[in-house]
């Protein structure tokens, strides 16, 4: 997790946030890792995160079993081909069963997936350059969406 992270930390213009107590952010949210497109160092608003890190199961969200010890999983924001590259489905036709508690595969989100995110719990030697393949390329096109938003 913590070398996803700095991974991200190094992307031209990337905003990592990690909440915690200090902050204003929902206990829920705390331990969690936040990526957006944000060369100015602040939240963006109206946008969310182009990829997550969550440590823990979500009320609406406990598919991949978290909360379990030493489990976490990226989740990460994908275009259509990708998404159906990596899946075999499109994301708004998504019907085979998956098992969400297997590690170290790409899989569609569970909650998510129709909205063409994807997740990785616990990735490692199969998935990580994929990973991180992935976290760059949905970095640039969030700042594509940004650089299309401030246009005149």
């Amino acid at each position: 997790m913590e070398q996803i992270i700095a991974t991200v930390r190094g992307f031209d213009g990337a905003l990592v946030l990690l909440p915690g107590p200090e902050g204003d952010f929902p206990e829920l949210a705390w331990g969690d890792a936040f990526f957006y497109y944000a060369p100015d160092g602040r939240i963006p608003h109206n946008t969310q995160p182009y990829a997550t890190v969550v440590t823990k199961d979500y009320p609406d969200d406990t598919a991949c079993d978290l909360d379990a010890p030493d489990r976490w999983r990226v989740n990460i924001h994908v275009d259509r081909a990708t998404f159906e590259k990596l899946t075999g489905e499109e994301p708004r036709r998504i019907t085979r069963p998956r098992d969400h508690t297997s590690t170290d595969t790409v899989l569609p989100h569970p909650v998510h997936g129709a909205l063409s995110w994807l997740c990785v719990v616990n990735p490692g030697e199969r998935t990580a350059d994929t990973v991180v393949r992935l976290l760059r390329d949905a970095h640039e096109a969030a700042r594509a969406r940004a650089a299309r938003r401030h246009q005149p």
